[in-house]
């Protein structure tokens, strides 16, 4: 309803109604419009095109004291050679299942919906409901529905829930006909009029107990002709949980993988949707220890850039928004995993969920598309990132890495020393004046298996990172050739000479070979530096390590 027409407090036995004044549809009970009413169980009232009827759902807490005269336990084998009665009125009934899942908002209104076909599949029922099991085996009724609204209360057997849901298959419990006309404190049964009642597990997802629960009288105690249409009636109900929970189960993993693209490139989704089902995925996306490479990419200048734009935030977090969507594009692009988002930087990591081989190579792919789009907003005039660039981090090793969270809530992450690697990896670039840092285990997996046509490397020196007792051989992540033909690759040769001078102490030699490179190579700068400033004289104890002053 699009308005609000009028209150109504629940209260022992039944609910007091109080229309509005400003309700601009009238409220009828009985045929006549009315101001205010006491409705109790089985009564109703109408507004517009839509009717209310109170009822009453209690579950029934009996100890057995009225028995059933039968239990039976309903196994397929025994339902396999039975013949479905009225099939095309069951079969309009199972068309009508996609529409029930497709076009209802939420549980509530997809099982009151269910319910309804559930009556109309089953033509000898009285009532019907859809019932849960919580952990502490409560009982919840999540909707149900009686064919005569006025007959009185709706008492599913506790037991009988308990027992189908817990062994898994349908079981169906008979009485003695009319043997509820005066029930004892412990009734056994749904009500009085009914004699008979089965309950059908839906296998949906795993932790999820419900089912179907159908109730009815006395055609099943008419002999074998009655029999077989309750045989029939539970074999149908047996197809329709069937369905049921193929679908429930079906959107769930759809409801998990939609969460899941933010975070996973299509070629790892679509591996995901070939496991088949939600507990294969949640498998592989359960946390464990593996081999990851990580990269970490940072804007510069962002805190410049905050400043200079302290009157237009929100300008300032669209530009922001598109650095961080080429980053996240770029590592699915090339199969990463998208980690966090730490305020202007991102986290990408391959080798989870499923190992590759070729996560290092597909980590420095993404960090080369990633350059190739900053320097093309550089080089665009009036371009929201022309003043932005990047630094990125390229670390491998072993980390935990995996999906955390809820059902509500779904967070993709990775943990070890070797994402703080990448971290410390992207804050040398600004030392070392290279846009891709990369840690020794990648770039000797990029020397030996990149091809060249699509990346080269150049070792940088060995460092020692400020805070921390471990050294580093870095070296720096180029594009091809083809693609950066500024430093060739007789340049990045005569490079890697000039350091293998300069860590031996032979800072002279090392000096001739750095000053070979092309003006516009910064990377020489970091080391010419310090041997200019020492007049290409090494210190005393040089050990070949140079010593980071600050992160």
């Amino acid at each position: 309803m699009s308005r609000q027409h009028c209150l109504v407090r629940a209260r022992h036995g039944g609910v007091d109604l109080e229309v509005f004044p400003h309700a601009r549809n009238q409220v009828f009970h009985r045929g006549e419009a009315i101001q205010t009413a006491n409705l109790s169980g089985g009564e109703s009232f109408v507004i517009g095109r839509t009717r209310f009827i109170v009822a009453h759902a209690d579950a029934d807490d009996s100890s057995g004291g009225d028995a059933p005269i039968e239990e039976v336990i309903v196994t397929r084998q025994q339902l396999q050679n039975v013949r479905y009665e009225d099939p095309d009125r069951r079969i309009d009934v199972l068309a009508k299942l996609s529409e029930v899942f497709g076009h209802t908002h939420g549980e509530m209104e997809r099982d009151s919906r269910l319910v309804s076909l559930i009556l109309t599949g089953v033509r000898s029922a009285e009532a019907a409901a859809i019932i849960a099991l919580d952990e502490n085996e409560s009982m919840r009724i999540r909707s149900w529905e009686r064919r005569r609204e006025t007959a009185g209360a709706f008492r599913p057997s506790r037991r009988l829930v308990t027992d189908s849901l817990g062994r898994k298959q349908t079981i169906l419990h008979l009485w003695e006909p009319g043997a509820g006309n005066a029930p004892s404190e412990n009734d056994y049964t749904i009500s009085a009029e009914f004699d008979w009642a089965f309950c059908t597990p839906v296998r949906g997802n795993r932790g999820q107990r419900w089912g179907v629960y159908v109730a009815g009288q006395s055609p099943v105690h008419a002999g074998t002709t009655g029999r077989q249409t309750l045989q029939a009636d539970i074999k149908f109900i047996e197809l329709l949980a069937e369905l049921i929970g193929s679908v429930d189960r079906q959107n769930r993993l759809e409801g998990d993988l939609s969460v899941l693209r933010q975070f996973l490139s299509p070629p790892i989704v679509a591996a995901l949707e070939r496991a088949g089902d939600r507990e294969s995925i949640a498998a592989d996306l359960e946390p464990r220890e593996c081999d990851v490479t990580v990269l970490f990419c940072d804007l510069r200048g962002f805190s410049q850039r905050s400043e200079e734009s302290s009157g237009d935030l929100p300008g300032l977090l669209n530009r922001v928004s598109g650095a961080l969507e080429i980053m996240t594009q770029s590592i699915l692009q090339y199969g990463g995993v998208t980690g966090d988002f730490l305020g202007d930087a991102s986290l990408g990591f391959w080798g989870w969920p499923f190992a590759s081989e070729e996560a290092p190579l597909n980590a420095c792919r993404a960090a080369l598309a990633i350059r190739r789009a900053f320097q093309k907003a550089r080089e665009t005039p009036n371009h929201p990132l022309n003043d932005f660039e990047m630094g990125i981090g390229i670390s491998h090793g072993r980390a935990v890495a995996g999906k955390i969270g809820t059902s509500d809530r779904v967070t993709v992450t990775v943990f070890g020393p070797v994402v703080n690697l990448a971290s410390r990896l992207e804050t040398m670039t600004k030392q070392l004046r290279v846009p891709i840092l990369l840690d020794e285990a990648t770039a000797q997996l990029a020397r030996t298996r990149f091809p060249r046509e699509e990346g080269r490397t150049r070792r940088l020196g060995t460092v020692q990172p400020f805070g921390m007792e471990t050294t580093l051989q870095v070296s720096e992540l180029l594009p091809s050739l083809s693609e950066f033909p500024e430093l060739t690759d007789e340049h990045i040769a005569r490079y890697e000479q000039g350091v293998d001078a300069f860590t031996a102490g032979r800072w002279s030699e090392a000096y001739r070979c750095l000053h070979d490179m092309p003006p516009s190579d910064q990377a020489q700068d970091f080391l010419t530096l310090r041997i200019a400033q020492n007049n290409r004289t090494p210190p005393p104890g040089w050990n070949g390590i140079i010593q980071l002053p600050n992160k």
